[in-house]
Formats: C-alpha cells, structure tokens, sequence
C-alpha cells in the first residue's frame, strides 16, 4: 500500500479533538503555577490553601486515571471523554468565578477528577482508531502536544495574568477552558466514534477502591509533605501504599473482570515503557518548576518574562519531536537512546556552567534548555509509542490509565525530591540572589542529569521496535 493510502486511513480531525483534551489537561497542571501569587492575594489565602489550589487537581487526577480508562473500557470511550470534558469544563468555569480559596480548591478537585476521566480516552483513541503503522506519528503529535502543554504552561499564563483582561488579574487561566471545551464537546459529540472494549462486563469495585487508597496514600505524601518537613506520617502514607498495592495486585490476579490485567506487565515494552515515562516525568515537570523560581525569586523577574526565557526551548522541543516521529520508523530504539544521552548532557552542561562561576542569566541558561529540550523531544513523545503500540485494542482503555498514572506519579515524586534538594541549596539569607539561585538550579540539574542517566539505561532494556527503511520509506 501506498504512502498517500496511509495518509487518507489516518482520521486526523478525530484524533486533533482528543488532543485538545490532552492539552488542556497538561496545561492546567503548569498554568496555575504562575498565579499563584496573584491567586493567594487576591482570595487571601493561606499558604496551605494555596498550596491545595495547586495540587488539589494533581491529587484527583493522579488518584483515578486508572479507574478513568478502565470505565471507558466499560462505557464507551467516546462518552468517558465528552462526561470528562463537560466535567473538566465547568469546573473550569467554578474556578474562574471562585469567590474564596475554598471554593477554588473544591473546583480544582472536580476539575482533576475530569481529567482523570478524559486522559486516558485520549491514548486509548489512538491505539484503537489508528492502524499500527501509522501511530507512531500520531503519539508523535501528542508527544508535541503534551511536552507544548508542559513547557508553555507558565508562558501562557504569564501573557493572560500580564494582559489584565478586563481587570480579572488571574481568572483567565481558567475561562480559557470553557470555550475550548465546549468546542471540543461539540466536535466529540458530532465525529467521534463510540468504542469500548468487547470482553468487559463490570466495573471491580473492590480494585477501584483498593487502588484508589493505594494511589492517594502515595500521592498525598508527595505532594504535601515536603511542605511539612516530611513528618512521619508522610513515610507511613508511602509505606501504607504499598502494602496496597500488594493486595491490589493479589485481588486482581483472582478477579474474573479485573481492574488491571496483570498480564498487560508481561510485555517488556509497557512494563519497561511504564518505569520509563515515570522516570522521564521526574525530571520534565520538577524542572521547570525549579526554573521558574529560580528565574522569578532569583533575578526577580515577572511571570511573562521567565515565560519568555522557556520559549526558544519550547521551540526546539516541538522541532525535535515533529523529527523523532518521522526516524522512529527507520531507526527504532536508537532515537530514544541518542534521545535520553542528549537530555542527560543537557542538565550535565546547565549543572557545569552554573557551577564554575558563570553568573545565573537568562543568556547563560536558555542555550543549555535547547539541549535538554532536543533530549527530550527525542525520547518523550517516542516513550508514548513504546509503551502503547503493542497493546492489543481490547485494553487500550486500561493500558492508558496506567500510562496517564505514571506521568503524575512520577511528576509528583520528581517535584518532591528535587524541592528537597533545591530548597536546601537555596540560601535565601545571602544578598546575592541571582547567585544564591543559580546554585540552587545547578544541585538541580545534577539531580536531573542522574535522573536522565537512569532513563538512558531503562531505554536500552526497551525491544528495538525498529522497522526495515525501506518500510519506513514506502509509508510516508
């Protein structure tokens, strides 16, 4: 077959409405955190209550991404993704009009517990409606779309907070939602088309309430404590996780219907793939939020202009993957490999310039972002691939449930421990701040460059899913 044939099999306006999903999910994560500030003054919130405002949606989101694919397996993923949009929506709308903190965190619970719903229809519309040969290229889009969502976050809400609309200071970050959502509700409604999976018969309540527990005892801890000095009660929500787990996992090895079919582990792609996106996301979402302070508290810049200092790297990660996508299919494992090593040699080279004495500068760190941003083109959106493209149709659902749970687990182990080790480099008594910043950032980035190495190493456990070039060639 031809590589015009292909290109008319790939349903493009179907697949662009659920990555407006996914966008929208990512950004909400990023976007919040530049209104922080605006956030706590203008609702004179506690530093606890601000601190729930930003991490109350991660929480949910986190918790029930699992069971979110797994009801769209059951239900239909067409309406799991249009229930959690309208969900997502008009949280959104109960966040913009949020008249006290606690309001805004009870929006912001709803709000994650949409995305949880809406995400993993996402990946599991892809594996179902594109063909295989063909879906590399499309989780190479949502590579793009994602990594977009992840690095232009700050930079889309400094513009909207800096623009003032109407007087509304900080609201916009979350009216942008809602015509966006009814669009994508719109479009859902009218040209995607309904699967579930055909072998499922219930929902095991028993594994949703088991997992969920076993998901927030480990997901509050990260979130919460390192605020907290990391009481004891932190190490026992995290030792009490996995004691769930454990049971979770004999539950659903009797289950006649389980939650998770833990033969889905069995394939050296998704397990591996599995440990990999978590290991990634470590160093992709804690970075930026280390960055950012650094570049706000440090040089004391607005939100806008450390959104500006992303931009170039935003560019370059956006070039790279739209390039991954297309030597993928060539190339196979060897991209992400060259990928992982690029992004390590990119935290190593921010960690050396700030740590032999150049001065903490936009200059000097922007060129050092565009490395680690090439990195992670190359390995990011192809993780995604590696982990789904061999999962049979009948778990995509699931199968992308536990994908979506690994990105926010690992983004919320990665935020906790590099905030231990960047708090406690930053020294906020001295007078040079840039300086004291700029030390900060470096322990950073030698955290991340660990980091990246690991995932270097778990890209060459991966099976090289390489295809012949003269395949690659005959399919574009």
């Amino acid at each position: 077959m031809n590589g015009d044939a292909h290109k008319m099999r790939l349903p493009w306006g179907v697949v662009s409405v659920v990555l407006v999903g996914a966008f929208m999910a990512t950004l909400d994560a990023f976007i919040v955190i530049v209104a922080g500030p605006a956030i706590q003054a203008d609702l004179g919130a506690s530093d606890g209550e601000l601190q729930w405002i930003l991490a109350g949606y991660q929480l949910t989101y986190a918790v029930f991404l699992i069971t979110g694919g797994r009801i769209g397996d059951l239900r239909g993923r067409k309406r799991g993704f249009i229930t959690g949009m309208a969900a997502f929506t008009l949280a959104s709308v109960a966040c913009a009009v949020a008249w006290s903190a606690g309001v805004l965190i009870v929006a912001r619970l709803v709000q994650g517990l949409g995305a949880a719903l809406m995400l993993p229809q996402v990946y599991a519309v892809i594996a179902v409606l594109v063909p295989e040969k063909q879906r590399h290229r499309v989780f190479g889009v949502l590579g793009v779309v994602v990594g977009l969502a992840t690095i232009g976050g700050q930079l889309i809400g400094g513009l909207l907070i800096g623009a003032d609309l109407f007087g509304s200071g900080w609201r916009p970050v979350f009216w942008i939602n809602v015509p966006v959502g009814v669009a994508a509700i719109a479009f859902a409604a009218r040209r995607l088309p309904e699967s579930r999976a055909a072998l499922a018969r219930r929902l095991d309540v028993r594994g949703v309430v088991v997992l969920s527990v076993a998901l927030f005892l480990l997901a509050f801890p990260l979130i919460q404590a390192q605020h907290e000095g990391w009481p004891w009660w932190a190490w026992a929500g995290i030792g009490g996780s996995a004691v769930m787990l454990f049971v979770f996992v004999l539950l659903e090895r009797r289950a006649g219907d389980p939650l998770v079919r833990m033969s889905l582990f069995r394939a050296r792609s998704f397990s591996v793939g599995i440990v990999l996106v978590l290991v990634i996301y470590m160093v992709i979402t804690s970075y930026y939020l280390v960055l950012s302070i650094s570049l706000q508290d440090g040089l004391g810049m607005s939100a806008l202009g450390a959104g500006l200092v992303y931009t170039p790297a935003a560019v370059t990660f956006f070039v790279f993957s739209m390039i991954a996508s297309r030597l993928i299919p060539a190339y196979g494992r060897r991209v992400l490999e060259i990928g992982a090593i690029v992004l390590a040699v990119g935290y190593a080279s921010t960690a050396i310039v700030l740590g032999n004495g150049l001065p903490f500068e936009p200059w000097i760190v922007i060129p050092t972002l565009m490395v680690q941003s090439a990195g992670g083109g190359l390995v990011i959106t192809p993780s995604l691939n590696a982990v789904l493209t061999r999962i049979d149709p009948e778990d995509a659902g699931i199968a992308s449930g536990v994908l979506s749970t690994a990105q926010q687990i690992g983004a919320a182990l990665g935020v906790a421990v590099i905030g231990v080790v960047f708090f406690r480099s930053f020294d906020t008594s001295v007078r040079d701040s840039a300086a004291a910043a700029g030390h900060a950032l470096a322990m950073s980035s030698i955290f991340t460059f660990v980091t990246a190495t690991v995932a270097a190493v778990l890209v060459r456990m991966l099976p090289d899913g390489r295809r012949v070039r003269t395949r690659a060639i005959a399919t574009r």
